[in-house]
């Protein structure tokens, strides 16, 4: 413990944002891994009961959406299946509203994580600055070979250090942005298919 207090005092001023980003990426990737973790369990189940429930016209289709309510795709659902006598075309058009307002919850956080991956390289290229800035500065023309060697080694260590935390810290938050953009585009092509079946079944109870 104390080998990464020393380490982390070391790095210099700019280790305290990246800390920050550090604690907030794993914190955001932890909710959104609990979130997709959610959404992959229960999502396709639900989905083949909810078709196959309101192909036969069952009633407890309102029930089993309310009961996984807090998955976007019953929500989804639960807008067109929820309406009065629909058209055809305000079923899809219910459908496709409701997906729209979904998207900035299926994408929270996205860029979040994009900002860290800009900001810190930054953090870490500004502490690589600020470190050359103070061994350049301990050496003085006519020192002696000694003097200032300790601030010498001390603003070469804050250089690297903060450098090689921005670079950790960036790789984290786009593994983290990678991984959740590839779930948001899947889940999105899942809204499309099972949307697209729910309406080709009302279509064909609507005709009948």
């Amino acid at each position: 413990m104390d080998y990464f207090i020393k380490t982390f005092n070391a790095g210099g001023a700019v280790m305290y944002p990246l800390l920050f980003a550090s604690i907030l990426t794993i914190a955001l990737g932890i909710e959104r891994l609990y979130f997709w973790t959610k959404i992959g369990r229960r999502e396709k189940p639900m989905i083949r009961t909810v078709l196959d429930l309101y192909q036969s016209g069952s009633p407890l289709v309102i029930e089993r959406l309310e009961r996984d309510r807090d998955l976007p795709i019953a929500r989804i659902f639960m807008a067109a299946i929820g309406l009065k006598d629909p058209t055809p075309e305000e079923f899809r058009l219910a459908m496709e509203s409701e997906a729209h307002a979904e998207i900035p919850i299926l994408r929270r956080f996205i860029d979040i994580f994009d900002a860290i991956i800009g900001l810190a390289p930054l953090l870490g290229l500004l502490g690589t600055v600020t470190g050359l800035i103070i061994s350049f500065d301990s050496l003085k023309i006519g020192q002696s070979v000694g003097a200032g060697s300790s601030k010498v080694v001390g603003g070469i260590a804050e250089a690297l250090i903060s450098t090689a935390t921005g670079v950790i810290v960036a790789v984290m938050a786009s593994l983290c942005a990678n991984l959740f953009r590839a779930l948001y585009q899947r889940q999105m092509s899942q809204i499309q298919e099972s949307t697209g079946q729910l309406e080709l079944i009302h279509r064909r109870n609507w005709q009948q």
